[in-house]
């Protein structure tokens, strides 16, 4: 198998994160790094002795001998380098959610669709063994016909203290569990209704709750609240409750299935999205990056999610947040 020559465009705290998973897997190349500030580029291509290293996304695209890339820029800031790359013939990795608005998934939609390179948004709840298999269980028709979805992903106010005046919970936490209802069902949300508390008086509220109508008849539910308390054991309180007409399944992430007792108390770390496993960044992170650019070197489509999939990801919460702006049920 070949090595893929992949680069990193964005290096925030997940562009790092994208970094360390992708240097322990064995047939990627981390072959160049870009972002506008300076001082973090040569601190992060320091510490993953990256030689190619651009403050301008143009530059990088022009080298022919780059494959792919990840876009790991604020989700405001999708659209511009993911379509370039798209355009430049690069294989495109992009974080979730695929853009802040309508226009800009359509645009980049049309792109890949139209690109000879592969794309694949990460939505990585798809690569968490859990959600998986019970994925496998619903297409086994061991459940029915799935009548209701309730989903939790809470997590402590000192991890979003920055992160309220980027994104806001109901899609920067539920598009995870808006795109897993959509994936388990199969069907298409008819309609959005949302509540939102404001504590902080950030540019997003602290918490949301949202409950969607399908076009099976089916009712999801989602609540994100981003003020757990600080001293919380935990980093996510996350669950999931799938029933259907003949049976249900139950996910439940993270918090109890790991924990520490020191000085300081109870701790939960993660063991799944992107725990240290014998020196090297693993979990689901990483196996959806392994993911991707093995299909990229064996030229083949990646078909886990599609582009119009995680479009309608995005189109559901930004239904909600309006909902939740308005006081009003929001169609679809």
């Amino acid at each position: 198998m070949k090595s893929v020559k992949h680069a990193v465009i964005g290096l925030g705290w997940f562009g790092e994160k994208h970094c360390e998973a992708l240097a322990g897997v064995p047939n990627v190349d981390l072959y160049a790094l870009c972002t506008r500030t300076p001082k973090r580029l040569k601190e992060v291509a320091k510490r993953f002795v990256v030689k190619k290293t651009y403050t301008d996304y143009n530059e990088l695209l022009a080298d022919p001998e780059l494959d792919a890339v990840s876009v790991v820029t604020m989700w405001d800031q999708h659209a511009a380098p993911t379509i370039a790359s798209l355009k430049a013939g690069k294989h495109v990795f992009l974080e979730k959610p695929m853009a802040s608005t309508m226009p800009d998934c359509r645009a980049i939609t049309k792109a890949a669709n139209a690109a000879n390179g592969f794309f694949m948004v990460g939505h990585i709840c798809r690569f968490n063994p859990r959600y998986a298999a019970a994925k496998a269980e619903i297409e086994a028709g061991k459940i029915g016909k799935i009548l209701s979805i309730y989903a939790r992903r809470n997590i402590p106010g000192w991890v979003t203290e920055d992160i309220l005046n980027k994104i806001g919970p109901i899609i920067g936490d539920g598009v995870h569990d808006t795109d897993l209802m959509l994936w388990y069902t199969g069907a298409k949300v008819v309609s959005a209704y949302a509540q939102t508390v404001d504590v902080r008086h950030k540019k997003y509220p602290d918490l949301g709750w949202t409950m969607y109508r399908f076009d099976s008849g089916a009712i999801g539910v989602l609540e994100d609240v981003w003020k757990l308390p600080d001293r919380t054991a935990f980093q996510i309180d996350e669950r999931m409750e799938i029933i259907g007409t003949e049976g249900s399944i139950h996910i439940h992430e993270t918090h109890p299935n790991f924990s520490v007792c020191d000085k300081d108390g109870w701790h939960s770390p993660d063991t799944t999205y992107w725990p240290e496993l014998h020196g090297r960044r693993a979990g689901a992170l990483r196996e959806e990056l392994s993911y991707f650019v093995t299909c990229v070197a064996e030229g083949r489509k990646p078909t886990v999610i599609t582009p119009e999939e995680s479009m309608a990801a995005v189109e559901a919460c930004l239904a909600a947040e309006k909902s939740a702006a308005t006081g009003r049920i929001v169609k679809v």
